[in-house]
Order: C-alpha cells, then sequence, then structure tokens
C-alpha cells in the first residue's frame, strides 16, 4: 500500500510541477493591470471620451450666440444679349448683336447681436451644465466598465480555485483506480470494485474539463474587455480580499453626492430650467448692429443703344435693427408652458433615480450580507471537509475503509472548496456593485 501512496504522491507533485510550468508561460494579469488596459483601450470609455470632448468644445462664447459673425461676399455675374432699339422718330434702328453684360460685387459684412433677452448668457449658462453632464456620462460609463472587468477578474480567480479542486479529485481517483486494479490483480479486489473507480475518475475528469472550459471562455470575456487578442492566455493571482466594513449609512451618503446617474439628474433638471429661460426671453426685443464694406462693378456692351458702358462704386455700410415679438399665433404661451411641464418631468425623474439607487443600495446591501456570512460559513466547511478528507485518505492507506467512503469524502472535500470560492466570489461581487453604486469603486 505504501507503493500505492508513493505513485499517488509522484503523480500529484508531478501534476504541480507542470502546472507551475504552464502558468509560468502565461502571463500574469493583476487587477491594476486589468484596470489599467481598459481604461487605455476600452470602446465604450473612449466613445465616452469623445462625448466628453465634444461637450468641453461646445462650452464657447461664439457657440452661445454672445460673438460677432463675418462674413465675405462675391458674385461675379455675365450676360450675352441681342438688343434692337426703334428710336420712333425717323432715325435708323440701332442694333447689338450678342452684346456682353457682367456685374462684380465683393465685400465683407459683420453683423452682431448685441441684446436677445439676455438668452445668449443663459445658452453660455446652459452650455456649461452640458459639459458637466458629459463628465458625469463619462464618469458613469468608466465606472460601469471598471466594475466589468473587476467581476470577471474575480471570477477568473474562483474559477482557478475550483480548477485546483477538480484536479486534487482527479489525482485522488486516480489513486484509487491503481489500488482497485492492484487490489484485483492479486484477487482481495472484485472486478466491480475497479469499474466504479474508473467511473469516478471519468466523472471527475469530465467536470475538471467543463470547469477549463468555462475558465477558458471567461478569458475571452476579458481580452473582450480590455480590447487585446482574445487568444491571450493568462493567469490571476488567487487571493480575492473582501471589503466588510462597509456600512448602508456611509454607502448612502456617498451615492448622493458621487453616484453619476443621480449627478446626472441634478444636471438635467438644472438645464430644463434654463431652457424655459431661453423660451422667456423671447418675449424681450432683440436688437443687432451691422456694417460692412462692399465694392461693385457693372459693365456692358449696350452703349450703341444709349446705356452706360462702365459703372463702379464702393463704400461701407452700417445700420442697426431691432425686433420685438408682439404676436405669435400663442406659440409662446405653448412654449413657455412645455418648458415647465418638462421642468417638472426632470424632477421627477431625478426622485426617479434617486428612489432607484435607495432600493439597489438597500438590495445589495442585504446581499452582500448574506455572502459574507456564507463566505465565514463555507470557509469552515471547506476546513472540515479537507481534514475528514486527510483522515479518510489515510484510513484508504491502511485499508481500513471502503470505497465509497472515500469517494464521499472527495466529494465532500471538492463541492465544499467549489462553494467556498463561489461565496467568495459572490461577496467580492456585492462588494463592487455597492460601491459601484456609490460612486467610491476603487482599486
Amino acid at each position: 500500500m505504501l507503493k500505492y501512496t508513493f505513485g499517488f504522491l509522484s503523480l500529484f507533485f508531478l501534476s504541480m510541477l507542470l502546472g507551475a510550468s504552464e502558468a509560468k508561460a502565461q502571463e500574469l494579469l493583476t487587477l491594476e493591470d486589468a484596470v489599467r488596459i481598459a481604461l487605455e483601450r476600452n470602446y465604450d470609455i473612449k466613445l465616452s471620451a469623445n462625448d466628453r470632448r465634444i461637450a468641453e468644445n461646445n462650452v464657447s462664447r461664439g457657440n452661445a450666440g454672445m460673438l460677432p459673425t463675418v462674413s465675405a461676399t462675391l458674385n461675379n455675374n455675365g450676360s450675352l444679349q441681342n438688343s434692337t432699339q426703334d428710336r420712333g422718330d425717323g432715325r435708323p434702328v440701332n442694333e447689338v448683336s450678342w452684346g456682353k453684360s457682367s456685374n462684380l460685387n465683393y465685400g465683407v459684412g459683420l453683423n452682431w447681436t448685441v441684446f436677445n433677452g439676455f438668452a445668449m448668457f443663459i445658452r453660455y449658462e446652459q452650455l456649461q451644465e452640458l459639459q458637466k453632464l458629459g463628465e458625469s456620462n463619462f464618469q458613469l460609463t468608466v465606472l460601469s466598465r471598471v466594475g466589468d472587468v473587476m467581476s470577471t477578474f474575480y471570477d477568473l480567480v474562483q474559477q482557478q480555485q475550483q480548477l485546483r479542486a477538480y484536479d486534487t479529485a482527479i489525482s485522488l481517483s486516480r489513486l484509487r483506480v491503481t489500488t482497485a486494479q492492484n487490489r484485483f490483480e492479486i484477487g482481495k479486489a472484485a472486478r466491480l470494485e475497479v469499474l466504479n473507480a474508473q467511473v469516478d475518475y471519468n466523472t471527475d475528469t469530465t467536470n475538471f474539463l467543463r470547469q477549463q472550459e468555462l475558465y477558458r471562455n471567461t478569458q475571452i470575456t476579458m481580452n473582450e474587455l480590455l480590447v487585446r487578442d482574445v487568444n491571450i492566455r493568462f493567469t490571476v493571482p488567487d487571493d480575492i480580499l473582501i471589503d466588510d466594513q462597509l456600512t448602508l449609512e456611509a454607502l448612502s451618503a456617498q451615492a448622493a453626492k458621487l453616484n453619476p446617474s443621480l449627478k446626472s439628474a441634478v444636471l438635467n433638471r438644472r438645464i430644463a430650467e434654463l431652457d424655459a429661460k431661453i423660451i422667456r426671453a423671447n418675449r424681450l426685443p432683440v436688437i443687432g448692429v451691422n456694417t460692412g464694406y462692399n465694392f461693385s462693378k457693372n459693365q456692358n456692351a449696350l452703349s450703341p443703344l444709349g446705356f452706360t458702358s462702365i459703372s463702379s462704386g464702393n463704400g461701407l455700410t452700417y445700420g442697426v435693427t431691432a425686433s420685438v415679438p408682439i404676436f405669435t399665433g400663442f406659440n409662446q404661451r405653448r412654449n413657455e408652458q412645455n418648458a415647465n411641464i418638462l421642468i417638472n418631468s426632470a424632477r421627477l425623474q431625478f426622485e426617479q433615480v434617486n428612489q432607484n439607487i435607495n432600493a439597489q443600495l438597500a438590495s445589495a446591501f442585504q446581499t452582500y450580507q448574506t455572502n459574507l456570512s456564507l463566505v465565514r460559513l463555507e470557509e469552515n466547511n471547506q476546513r472540515i471537509a479537507r481534514q475528514n478528507l486527510d483522515i479518510t485518505m489515510e484510513k484508504f492507506r491502511l485499508g481500513s475503509i471502503t470505497t465509497v467512503e472515500v469517494r464521499d469524502a472527495q466529494l465532500n472535500y471538492v463541492n465544499a472548496t467549489v462553494r467556498y470560492s463561489n461565496a467568495q466570489y459572490l461577496a467580492k461581487v456585492s462588494e463592487v456593485t455597492l460601491k459601484e453604486i456609490a460612486g467610491t469603486l476603487n482599486l
């Protein structure tokens, strides 16, 4: 029996060495590296950053209508005409065939609205609020994508732990097959014991391959989030450190200040209020000034008919325009009413988002507390299952226990390990979710 144990240990250490060699050849991806790569490459983050830059570029006095517009114009027209002039006094008829005429005008003009009911100043303030909204939306995208990366990362950690548990099960089943085969050959066991051991070994191998497939697919998902070659193979550290000091009161206070969705709702309400001010400004006069320099030149070939052949002129123009809306078909009143309705809608949306965030926090915090309790419970179960397996294998080595009892201890250990790693993962995901809602997600 001692040689059987030695053979099992040799296979176990050989598999450990092979696993270590394979892991060494692969990239070790840390959480810090994963988040950094995602922030640099993730498509959603890049697209949101572009929207933020557009909102920043839009904050200008010219876009608000506070600056003048200057334009240059050029018109150059020509014509060819056949003309006949009958004087009616008996003198000969004058005729011009294909007489050529041209008209040239060019100039520079300036138009400047100097007053439009303060709408331009309100619009500039609104553009600043839209910039803040773009920043808030960008923060929301970053939080969401970083949360996805962290959840996927810790999913890989738990799957690595489960792979080791299934690998241990395979090693133990392989030992049972070898032991049963040797006992059968010397006549101390029936063929049925060998077949049962082989079935258990095949079952454990199937479970390992399924877990390996899931692990590889999750690697592909992570590579997609990081926008890199999906075929890159890598490993992750084994530890899952859980922050068990979160409180609902602190998270609620942080969410009220930092949650991007709540900040966006506040900004949307402010933007709706500024829209209403711009619409009310339409009741006031609009005053503008204009000036320009123009040059014109006319030339024609109709001088035989008595027309001037060439004329030109240039000079400065200037003026003031003013307009006051008196009646707009009740559209002004309708627009103001609609603007007030939109303000009310923005307030309702803020209350809705606030209520939704509070509900999400309360639900996620309950899940977080439950998962913390399960982590402690499953950790204890895993430790007990490990001790039970060690005792069982020692009895198996001495030949004082049945293979059924060995299989039960083996499955108990594997299942306890899987449940423990899953509980750790779910608790960590709950922590990440809470911090994402509160707007405080960090490494």
